[in-house]
């Protein structure tokens, strides 16, 4: 989603030392006979693979990724706007509205189905939910129009870029100070603040119209994130081809298995296999690794505040695509859903996209209003993920409060 933001892509940060790097798999999706759903760049390569549900594939998601670059300026905002391409985002809709579940009936075969769900699951929703195949759509169109690379160096260097773009424009920042209430900051002309709604509730306090503060703390997070990073020796031992040159494996099983999962945790039970997110993206940056000791990070969906360890049942769930796993970790380390929540208080109960994607929220966030970013105290602005168009790597949340901080302005 970076590589594709209107907004990121205005700022031209390969001029402050951005490079991607891209893996020669985007992503794959193992399963117990050996088989594996591989997503490619390329669509015709894809659609290839996929054998007889190549051509569905092509149908559903051909059309929305060679439109891609252009149909983000339209659903990476809010839905109140007048799109720019009213067609193409009419096409993505249809698709984008469906439950996941019934756009994955549109497939025959399983690594067809299994790999669309993989990407689905990126909502932390129920598949049967409506809307609950936006965000696989975009992933998926995203790929085959840009690709899943990686920034080099790591996730920090779209930091370092992004500040130094900040810096041309004689912008500062400043960290490491908590501030507990609006009244603390100096007058400003607009505070935007990138924060979960219920945060802003209360920094806001007594100022934030009733109306306005009872939206936010109704407002619906969703299921937690359990992380594990790991230093593998070799890499992981994969049995399909496809998983060792993936810079992004799903490993949830079935599309069956994936959808019985995302429905647990957002029920509160811990499933015995949960979804779970492997990332190998030393692949796309071998300068990453030590030698043949490579970092892979991984994270399942758990309940809301789990406060289990989830750590075995991510290996186990892995090592039923690559058995030999456990013998090759060098180090490792876990992060609960209290202890990312800690690290990032907008993360509450783990959930990591900043909001539940329920049918209302994937359309409306954080509340009803014809501006989603204005929240009801002169030059005050919210810009966090619970704001269109949501979770990713795109800028787009805080481009988009931008604009209304000018129109405000001009």
């Amino acid at each position: 989603m970076a590589v594709g933001s209107p907004f990121l892509r205005s700022l031209d940060l390969e001029r402050h030392g951005l490079r991607w790097r891209w893996p020669e798999v985007d992503c794959a999706h193992p399963l117990d006979d050996g088989a594996a759903g591989v997503l490619l760049r390329s669509i015709d390569a894809t659609t290839d693979a996929l054998g007889s549900d190549g051509a569905t594939w092509r149908r559903v998601f051909g059309a929305s990724s060679a439109a891609f670059e252009t149909l983000g300026e339209d659903f990476l905002r809010p839905v109140t706007h007048i799109p720019h391409h009213p067609i193409g985002l009419a096409r993505f809709g249809i698709v984008a509205a469906l439950p996941a579940a019934a756009t994955a009936r549109a497939f025959r075969n399983a690594q067809a189905r299994a790999l669309f769900g993989g990407v689905a699951a990126h909502a932390f929703a129920p598949f049967t939910w409506p809307m609950s195949s936006a965000v696989g759509a975009a992933l998926v169109c995203s790929a085959h129009a840009f690709g899943w690379p990686v920034p080099q160096g790591g996730s920090q260097a779209i930091t370092d870029a992004l500040l130094a773009a900040l810096d041309e424009y004689g912008g500062t920042v400043q960290t490491s100070v908590r501030v507990r209430s609006l009244s603390e900051l100096q007058p400003a002309d607009a505070v935007i603040l990138d924060l979960a709604p219920s945060l802003v509730a209360d920094l806001a306090g007594d100022r934030l119209p009733a109306h306005v503060a009872r939206a936010y703390r109704r407002y619906r997070h969703g299921p937690g994130a359990f992380k594990l990073d790991l230093a593998v020796e070799g890499g992981i031992p994969w049995i399909h081809e496809a998983c060792r040159r993936a810079g992004i494996v799903h490993v949830g099983g079935s599309f069956e298995e994936v959808a019985a999962a995302e429905r647990a945790v957002n029920r509160g039970r811990m499933p015995e296999r949960p979804f779970v997110l492997v990332a190998q993206q030393y692949l796309a940056d071998p300068e990453r690794s030590a030698g043949n000791v490579h970092p892979v990070w991984a994270y399942a969906h758990v309940p809301a505040g789990f406060s289990g360890d989830a750590e075995p049942a991510i290996i186990a769930h892995i090592e039923r695509f690559a058995p030999g796993l456990r013998e090759r970790i060098v180090a490792g380390s876990a992060r609960s859903t209290a202890q990312i929540e800690a690290e990032n208080a907008n993360y509450i109960g783990g959930d990591i996209i900043n909001g539940a994607n329920t049918p209302w929220q994937v359309l409306i966030r954080p509340r009803l209003t014809a501006d989603p970013y204005r929240i009801g105290i002169p030059g005050v602005f919210i810009c966090s993920a619970a704001t269109p168009p949501g979770a990713g790597v795109h800028g787009m949340c805080g481009y988009n409060a931008a604009q209304s901080v000018l129109r405000l302005l001009s």
